[in-house]
């Protein structure tokens, strides 16, 4: 077994390119290619920033996008403070390869393995006493620095969905089930489908107003959604995701629902009328369907 490990939150570009080495070293050996990632995040668990840490990825979205990628098992180790004072040559020896087998190991140039801080050089020393095969990829390393999953989050918490996307190598999605709103917006021509995420911890994009790609019913449609407060009509402080579905006619309370960012159109804003907020929505949906008004 040719084995990676880390948290690959957002399984970005930069990530993608460390497991398409996996992946082809692993046939190259006639072998089979393997992740082994970690639930919850370890900040979480930690408790470094964990009250303001949002991640990119479920766990169903990571395990996913990796098989989509050609990884043939993905492994999910439970990360708990007793897992985290594992030293590097106890993650090798009992984890790597006594719970999974594995014969080599691909380490990046920042991969940081065990709980003792060890250098990378020390950890490839550590890794082939251990009788692990040790593969670097250090030939991706300068393109891999310029992504990380926290200058994506970053971008998406500014609502730049669009520099998001370009390192994430797709679009930024949001995937929930479809709740009761108010219906306001159907007594004004703009029903909405408002959104509960399953994974509360995924990260929503700053307020405004989004261009969207919409994915219910097993169709595809063009949408806008609306991330805020609602301050025209008032929500409580509460924030809502709320998407008007384009030529969406039927009643999909209670179904799953897929929303992928395109590029934000404005920030909310508090109109004087519902009068005036029907009319920035025409112009909203007019922005969006490239029409003019």
């Amino acid at each position: 077994m040719v084995i990676a490990t880390g948290f690959f939150d957002g399984v970005h570009l930069g990530h993608r390119l460390v497991i398409s080495q996996l992946v082809d070293q692993a046939k190259a050996r006639g072998d089979e290619s393997m992740v082994v990632t970690f639930w919850p995040h370890p900040r979480n668990v930690l408790q470094k920033d964990a009250r303001v840490l949002r991640l990119l990825t479920s766990l169903e979205e990571k395990k996913s996008l990796l098989h989509d990628l050609g990884v043939d098992h993905v492994e999910i180790v439970p990360f708990t403070k007793e897992f985290s004072t594992l030293s590097t040559r106890e993650y090798f020896r009992d984890v790597i390869i006594g719970r999974f087998g594995g014969k080599a190991i691909l380490l990046g140039y920042d991969n940081r393995v065990g709980g003792d801080n060890q250098t990378p050089e020390a950890i490839e020393s550590i890794a082939r006493e251990e009788g692990l095969d040790v593969i670097r990829t250090d030939a991706v390393a300068a393109e891999r620095s310029a992504i990380s999953s926290t200058r994506i989050r970053a971008a998406v918490a500014a609502g730049d969905v669009e520099s998001a996307a370009m390192m994430l190598g797709r679009g930024y999605s949001l995937y929930g089930v479809v709740v009761a709103g108010n219906q306001l917006g159907r007594t004004i021509g703009f029903p909405t489908a408002n959104m509960q995420l399953y994974e509360p911890l995924k990260l929503v994009p700053a307020n405004g107003v989004y261009e969207v790609d919409v994915e219910a019913v097993g169709r595809r449609f063009k949408g806008m959604c609306n991330i805020g407060v609602r301050p025209t009509v008032g929500s409580g402080g509460a924030v809502t995701i709320e998407t008007n579905i384009f030529g969406l006619e039927e009643d999909i309370y209670g179904l799953d629902i897929r929303i992928t960012f395109i590029r934000r159109i404005r920030e909310e804003r508090k109109f004087g009328s519902i009068f005036e907020l029907k009319a920035q929505l025409e112009q909203d949906k007019a922005t969006i369907m490239g029409l003019s008004l």
